[in-house]
């Protein structure tokens, strides 16, 4: 039995791991947050960007974590939206872009696996923008007759309507056994029985010619019917979302193709109260569609190895990555917060989790603002070489070194 523990990946730390991590900073970090804070201009407004590529800012919502925006499906790809408007890339992950029937293309919104993002940013991964991947769909055995059929016809619907190849489909040979749970900190979690099902599938298609890969497993319909409610009514954490990362996250890891995950679960009763955030989750029988709309223009996973083209997005090439101000303990975070990638934090995007800059003694190397719009400003001035200083009302003189 695989546990997932989504904390550890791409989500923010509880407050247990948020000690231990801090604990383990050890000498070696602390001088690396040094050499980056040594990296700011002396009037603290940000670092220099010594280059003309397009400029690529990359978006993280860690999901499972009830993100007051990226907490239900598709509801921060608005910010997604904006953020497009003014980096010529941004590079970002499913809980971000799925929206279940809801979707939305963008060349410029590069649909990328937490796992894969969180490897880039470490600098053991690249990304290729592609016009069109193979897909695959991975059906978890598990899964009823009748739902089945309904996943089977939304692939039908996008081959037919939109023209997306899904090439082929193939099912587990053993029920995959998800079960979800809840964290002290209020974080989603859960377990997969049948890791090696999932991956002997998955390889089956990889096998077949299949460049890219959907997942639809079935998940638990005995939610608790509390936390369900709060949810429907815009309040609670997806108690689905961290058991969905991390199966998108083994198959990535293991087959460095892009994956993502939509659950299949039985149909609610309509819902008078619905809250708009949640409205994208109960319009129809399956979350398939934005996953084959996305996975089909994925970008590839480069290992280094492959001959280098102009437009391959390695780690030295994010210029900014913008998070929740409480899930800062993230992979990403801490790969390149010893980089010249401009870090932000967003106050307003509150969550379940409590890993601050400030708690991490990083306050002086991340740009903590108030919302996702001034998060564009300050993209918006990094892209154009503003100095941010000049932007507010009092502006300090030039500093003598010899003071």
């Amino acid at each position: 039995m695989l546990f997932l523990w989504p904390c550890i990946t791409s989500l923010g730390l509880d407050s247990v791991s948020q000690a231990s991590l801090h604990q383990n900073l050890g000498n070696s970090q602390r001088h690396a947050v040094q050499r980056r804070a040594a990296n700011f201009p002396l009037d603290g407004a940000g670092s220099a960007r010594l280059t003309t590529r397009p400029y690529t800012a990359a978006l993280v919502v860690p999901t499972g974590i009830g993100a007051a925006i990226g907490g239900y499906a598709g509801d921060a790809l608005p910010v997604a939206r904006a953020f497009s408007a003014v980096a010529d890339r941004v590079i970002t992950h499913p809980n971000v872009m799925n929206g279940a029937q809801m979707y939305w293309t963008d060349p410029a919104l590069i649909y990328t696996e937490g796992f894969a993002l969180d490897e880039v940013a470490a600098g053991r991964w690249g990304l290729r923008c592609a016009s069109s991947q193979r897909v695959g769909l991975l059906l978890d055995c598990a899964i009823e007759e009748d739902l089945m059929l309904r996943h089977l016809q939304a692939a039908d619907a996008a081959r037919a309507t939109l023209g997306i190849n899904v090439a082929a489909y193939t099912c587990t040979d053993a029920p995959l056994g998800v079960q979800i749970q809840m964290s002290p900190a209020g974080a989603s979690w859960g377990t997969l029985g049948q890791p090696d099902a999932l991956l002997a599938a998955a390889r089956r298609l990889v096998s077949a010619g299949c460049t890219a890969i959907a997942v639809v497993a079935r998940f638990p319909d005995d939610e608790d019917e509390q936390m369900l409610a709060n949810y429907r009514a815009g309040e609670g954490v997806d108690a689905v979302g961290g058991a969905e990362a991390i199966i998108s996250h083994l198959i990535t890891k293991e087959l460095r193709v892009p994956c993502a995950h939509a659950p299949a679960l039985g149909p609610l009763d309509v819902e008078p109260g619905l809250s708009p955030r949640a409205c994208a989750e109960e319009l129809g029988h399956t979350f398939l569609p934005c996953v084959l709309v996305n996975l089909a223009r994925a970008p590839s996973i480069l290992t280094g190895h492959e001959r280098p083209q102009e437009a391959d997005i390695w780690r030295d090439d994010i210029d900014a990555l913008v998070v929740p101000a409480g899930a800062c303990g993230g992979p990403a975070v801490l790969s390149l917060v010893d980089t010249k990638t401009l870090i932000i934090a967003v106050q307003e995007n509150i969550c379940a989790m409590s890993v601050t800059p400030a708690s991490l003694e990083l306050d002086d190397r991340i740009i903590v603002v108030r919302s996702y719009m001034e998060a564009l400003g300050l993209l918006a001035a990094h892209k154009a070489g503003v100095n941010f200083a000049c932007l507010t009302p009092k502006i300090a003189s030039v500093r003598d070194l010899k003071v």
